[in-house]
């Protein structure tokens, strides 16, 4: 049976959505549930969700790693080897081999910080780097880095580009994925400089490498893997959660200040709206991986529901049960002999 350890204490609601999400997940996909956080706090609630007689058990965490810790503070707490905060406690059952994967929905950087500090990397892989899927005109696109580093060489970015392309094969179940990289323009001349740098590793690699594509064709769907550095990754992200928000925000707001033609309208498209807004809902896609680490971690939204975490577990079950991990240190593996 695989074994997750789901943070009880990350989202911006813990322990509620956290403990009955990872419930929902453990009597539909048969998976054990280890919660760690604090268990005064944990068990009313797993109690309340008929927990009693599925495989979930909690492992006592007294203190909890906020948006607040940052710098140094957040490195210590994330590396002194008897931490107590829910994190550093739940990623160690995964180093020590007591569970599979580890699944938070709290702060991205000291997920991040503890992953690097307790699990380390995977051999020939320099940074950990998030990936996330987006919605596309055909389905949808793993994007690399969504923000874990901000300054990045070359040889990260192919890093980046294997890594992402392994966990399209094993977890996203895409044959032989498109992977290209972000650009100002498709032609192999322009880009800054690390873009330049990247593109000669990556059309000397064993990736099924595209080329450069610009920004508007990442959501044509002629693309599976789009790789970034972590700065333009972010910028990526929040830019368009932003004009998703404002073009529904709009449409909403100009059917209710319509006519009476506009809200008859507004109430035949609303089936419609709905699938559209159920696209960019982070619940879908439950949480993103953390690849690079040597170990299975997942970080999802803060204001996820218990639905959101329900899939995080789901995506956490099919990474472990596609060996995922392992494929990826065989392949940067190869990638070094080159």
């Amino acid at each position: 049976m695989t074994r997750i350890v789901v943070d009880a204490m990350g989202s911006d609601n813990y322990p509620g959505p956290d403990v009955e999400g990872a419930v929902m997940a453990a009597r539909e996909y048969g998976v054990e549930i280890m919660f760690v956080g604090d268990e005064s706090k944990i068990q009313p609630v797993l109690d309340s969700v008929g927990g009693a007689n599925l495989p979930v058990r909690v492992v006592h965490a007294p203190e909890i790693l906020t948006m607040e810790d940052k710098g140094v503070a957040l490195a210590l707490k994330a590396r002194r080897p008897n931490a107590k905060n829910s994190m550093a406690i739940g990623i160690d059952l995964v180093k020590n081999g007591e569970a599979d994967a580890f699944v938070t929905m709290g702060n991205t950087g000291a997920c991040l910080a503890t992953s690097y500090f307790r699990l380390g990397t995977i051999p020939g892989v320099d940074l950990p780097t998030l990936a996330v899927a987006f919605p596309s005109a055909t389905g949808s696109f793993l994007l690399v880095d969504l923000g874990a580093n901000p300054d990045c060489k070359a040889e990260n970015l192919l890093q980046f580009a294997i890594m992402g392309n392994i966990y399209s094969q094993k977890v996203r179940g895409i044959d032989n994925p498109r992977v290209a990289l972000i650009s100002n323009g498709e032609e192999e001349g322009k880009g800054n400089e690390l873009v330049k740098a990247a593109v000669p590793l990556m059309k000397a690699s064993d990736l099924n490498y595209i080329g450069c594509v610009e920004s508007k064709e990442v959501y044509g769907g002629n693309v599976d893997v789009i790789v970034m550095d972590g700065f333009s990754g972010n910028v990526f992200l929040k830019t368009s959660e932003a004009v998703a928000k404002l073009l529904t925000d709009k449409i909403r707001d100009t059917i209710k200040g319509g006519g009476l033609l506009t809200k008859i309208g507004g109430l035949l498209i609303r089936p419609a709206m709905g699938s559209v807004r159920k696209l960019l809902d982070p619940s879908e896609y439950g949480a993103a991986p953390l690849l690079g680490v040597n170990g299975l971690a997942f970080i999802g939204h803060g204001r996820s529901d218990a639905r959101a975490v329900q899939v995080a577990v789901r995506v956490a079950k099919e990474a472990v049960e596609a060996k995922v991990l392992d494929a990826m240190k065989s392949a940067i593996e190869e990638s070094l002999k080159k």
